[in-house]
């Protein structure tokens, strides 16, 4: 028997692990797993002691440090708990903030760890490479590029693919997901994701909702929807009805995949969900917004000339980025507006960018599951 602790954070870091254990169980049948997670981790198994958004925070300045005692309350009665009762290996998922730091502690008390996501040291923060050295046994990649890059700093590391690539077809049924969330089949269709933390949504909501009244005012006929998470529905119910968006825009609970597939165009916040994106080849407009200190803090770390998961990948803006004072409503709708045009009138550069999609979905498909828990056995024996 095989006795695994994880910590993941958010709902993407949710999804991971929920994949991840997938593979674990696989391998081990009576496996124990415990930690910090949310609902998909719960449907393989998984004992929560505390919820996943507990680590939902964002920014650098007042928005973490009013989070910052319980956050780090948190993490110290978890050292105990697994000091006390120690696992067979610690997998931290995502949230390196927060796991970095445990896992280095309980790898200093020989607990075996694994960190699952490489942190994104090619695009920021690459003083964190030392500090991966002195956490983590093992990392597990989901982008192809990322094992030699850690390899030259010393730090094993497995490629096991995106598990997104494999949860997502390749083909999705548009007229179905339609059909499921009661959309017209002939509408034009705009999703809208503001993020799933706090603090993204109370950013980047209201610019979303007043760019797509200003699309809405240019082409009354287009239709919104917008997946929510539970603990953020109140907040974006009062702004949808404050938007005079009225029926024109529709709320749903969850299903951002289904949303994806459905939609014509997506207005998003950079992140995870602009890979799902990508892997459902739809069109999108990337926004960010944060604090002021926050994003001077962000700029002067940031390595690349892209934060969206798909120019990254692609090494390009194949998809536009409006980014801090340039993410207004009127850039935003301008940008959703030319895509909506192209979809309609220039249909060779849709089709360009549906090949990019294609070949980067192709690039990330592995067998992800059964990747990770090989290596995490290696780990194991070693």
């Amino acid at each position: 028997m095989v006795k695994a602790a994880l910590v993941a954070g958010e709902t993407s870091g949710d999804l991971l692990a929920g994949l991840l254990l997938d593979g674990l169980r696989g391998r081990w049948p009576d496996l124990i797993s415990q930690g910090i997670g949310g609902p998909q981790m719960a449907k393989r198994g998984f004992t929560a002691w505390w919820p996943h958004d507990k680590l939902s925070v964002h920014g650098f300045g007042w928005e973490v440090l009013r989070r910052y005692r319980e956050i780090v309350g948190i993490r110290r009665q978890l050292k105990a708990r697994l000091l006390a009762d120690r696992p067979d290996v610690f997998i931290g998922v995502d949230a390196p903030d927060f796991n970095l730091d445990l896992e280095a502690d309980l790898h200093r008390q020989g607990i075996k760890t694994a960190h699952f996501v490489c942190p994104s040291v090619w695009a920021w923060r690459p003083e964190r490479l030392e500090k991966i050295k002195r956490s983590v046994d093992h990392v597990l990649c989901i982008f192809p590029f990322e094992p030699a890059l850690l390899a030259r700093h010393g730090i094993a590391a497995t490629y096991v693919g995106h598990p997104l690539a494999n949860v997502i077809p390749m083909q999705v049924d548009r007229t179905r997901a339609r059909l499921q969330l009661g959309l017209p089949l002939d509408a034009k269709v705009v999703a809208i994701l503001p993020g799933s933390r706090e603090s993204e949504v109370r950013h980047l909501a209201s610019r979303f909702f007043q760019a797509a009244a200003r699309i809405k005012q240019a082409d009354p006929a287009t239709k919104f929807i917008v997946p929510v998470v539970p603990f953020l529905k109140q907040r974006l119910l009062a702004q949808a009805a404050a938007s005079g968006l009225g029926e024109s825009l529709q709320l749903v609970d969850g299903q951002s995949h289904t949303v994806l597939a459905a939609c014509d165009v997506t207005l998003m916040a950079s992140g995870t969900a602009t890979l799902e994106a990508a892997l459902f080849k739809r069109p999108m407009v990337i926004a960010y917004h944060m604090g002021a200190l926050s994003w001077q803090i962000m700029r002067r770390k940031k390595l690349q000339p892209w934060v969206g998961l798909p120019n990254i990948l692609c090494q390009e803006f194949v998809v536009p980025e409006l980014l801090q004072e340039a993410a207004t409503p009127q850039a935003l709708a301008r940008e959703v507006l030319t895509w909506l045009d192209a979809l309609a009138h220039q249909p060779a550069k849709i089709q360009r960018l549906e090949q990019r999609f294609v070949a980067l979905h192709t690039e990330l498909q592995r067998d992800t599951p059964q990747l990770a828990a090989h290596a995490v056995a290696q780990l194991l024996c070693a």
